[in-house]
C-alpha cells in the first residue's frame, strides 16, 4: 500500500505541473480557456490522496476519494485510443498537449484504481492467483455480441479495400480520400494490398474480447509455445481494455444519440466524400453500431477479468 501510495503522489505532482505548465504557457486543453486548472486540482487531490495512503491504510472515505479521482482521470483519458491508433498508422494526432494529457489521464486512472483495490493489511499474506476460469453466461454472451457488431463494419471495409461501392462510394474514390486527407504510406499500403487497417485492428480488438472471457487468457495455452501453462500478468489484457471500453464505449453509445438525432432532423449530419446525407449517415450507423457494441461488451469484459483474476493486492 505504501508503494502505491508513493507512486500516486509522484504521479499527482507531475499531472498537477503539467496542467500549471499548460496554464502558464497559454495551451488551452481541448479548446477550452482554464482548463489546466482542473488538471491541477486533480493532481493536487491526487497527490494529497497519496500521501494519505502512504501515511495509514485508508479508511471508507479515502476509498471513495480514490475511486473519485480514478473516474475523473478516466474521463480525461476519452479517446485515447484514437491517438494510439492514428500513431500507430503513422499519423499525427490533432492536438499534442490534449494528446499528453489523455496518455497521464490513463496512466492516473490505472494507478488511483490499484490504491484503491490495495486494501491488505500490513504484514497480511498475499493471496495465490485464482485458478482460470471463463467468465460467466451472461458476459460471453455479451462478447457474442460484440464480436457480430464488428461484421457490418468488416464487410464494409473490405468492400471498399477490394474495389468495390458501398454507400454511394467505390474503392477507388475511398482510396483518393485517405490519400487526400493525409494517411500514412502504411495505411495506402495496406489498402493497395486489399488490407484495411480498422479491420486489422478490429481482428486484435475480438481476440482481446475473447481473451477477457475465456480461461486462455488468465494461462498462455499451448499455441504460445515457449510462454504456455505461465501465469498472463493481468495488465497485459487489463491495460488495453480498459483503455478500449473507455474510449469506445462512451463514444458508441454517445455516437447513437446524435446519429439517431441526426435521422431524426434535429441535426445535420457532415457529408465528407458523400453525395447525400443519407449515404453518410448509414455509413455512420455501421461504424457507431460497430464501436457501441464492441465498446460495451470490452468494458463488460474487462470488469469480469478484473473480478476473476484479482487478488488482495494490487492490480498487477
Amino acid at each position: 500500500m505504501t508503494r502505491n501510495g508513493w507512486v500516486v503522489v509522484a504521479w499527482g505532482v507531475g499531472y498537477a505541473g503539467f496542467g500549471l505548465g499548460c496554464e502558464l504557457s497559454g495551451t488551452a486543453l481541448f479548446g477550452a480557456d482554464r482548463l489546466g486548472w482542473v488538471v491541477v486540482a486533480v493532481g493536487s487531490a491526487a497527490a494529497g490522496a497519496g500521501w494519505a495512503a502512504v501515511r495509514r491504510q485508508p479508511s471508507a472515505w479515502l476509498g471513495r476519494a480514490l475511486w473519485l479521482l480514478c473516474g475523473l482521470a478516466a474521463t480525461a483519458a476519452f479517446s485515447l485510443l484514437m491517438d494510439v491508433l492514428t500513431l500507430v498508422f503513422g499519423e499525427g494526432v490533432d492536438s499534442v498537449p490534449d494528446a499528453v494529457n489523455r496518455a497521464l489521464a490513463a496512466a492516473g486512472a490505472l494507478l488511483l484504481a490499484g490504491t484503491a483495490r490495495a486494501r491488505r493489511p500490513a504484514g497480511g499474506a498475499r493471496r495465490p492467483a485464482p485458478a482460470p476460469s471463463a467468465a460467466p453466461a451472461t458476459v460471453q454472451l455479451a462478447a457474442f455480441a460484440g464480436t457480430l457488431a464488428f461484421v457490418p463494419y468488416v464487410v464494409m471495409k473490405l468492400v471498399w479495400a477490394f474495389g468495390g461501392s458501398f454507400a454511394g462510394i467505390s474503392g477507388a474514390e475511398m482510396y483518393d480520400g485517405y490519400r487526400r486527407n493525409g494517411a500514412s504510406g502504411l495505411w495506402l499500403t495496406l489498402e493497395s494490398w486489399g488490407l484495411d487497417g480498422t479491420v486489422l485492428l478490429a481482428a486484435i480488438g475480438v481476440f482481446l474480447l475473447w481473451a477477457l472471457v475465456r480461461p486462455w487468457g488468465q494461462v498462455f495455452p499451448r499455441w504460445t509455445l515457449l510462454l504456455r501453462g505461465r501465469r498472463v500478468p493481468r495488465w497485459l489484457p487489463l491495460a488495453p481494455a480498459l483503455l478500449g471500453a473507455a474510449t469506445l464505449a462512451p463514444y458508441g453509445v454517445v455516437g447513437t444519440g446524435y446519429l439517431v438525432l441526426c435521422g431524426a432532423g434535429v441535426f445535420g449530419i457532415r457529408q465528407g466524400d458523400f453525395a447525400t446525407p443519407g449515404q453518410a449517415l448509414e455509413v455512420a450507423w455501421v461504424g457507431i453500431a460497430a464501436f457501441a457494441g464492441y465498446g460495451v461488451a470490452l468494458a463488460l469484459a474487462a470488469r469480469s477479468y478484473w473480478r476473476r483474476t484479482g487478488d488482495a493486492g494490487s492490480v498487477c
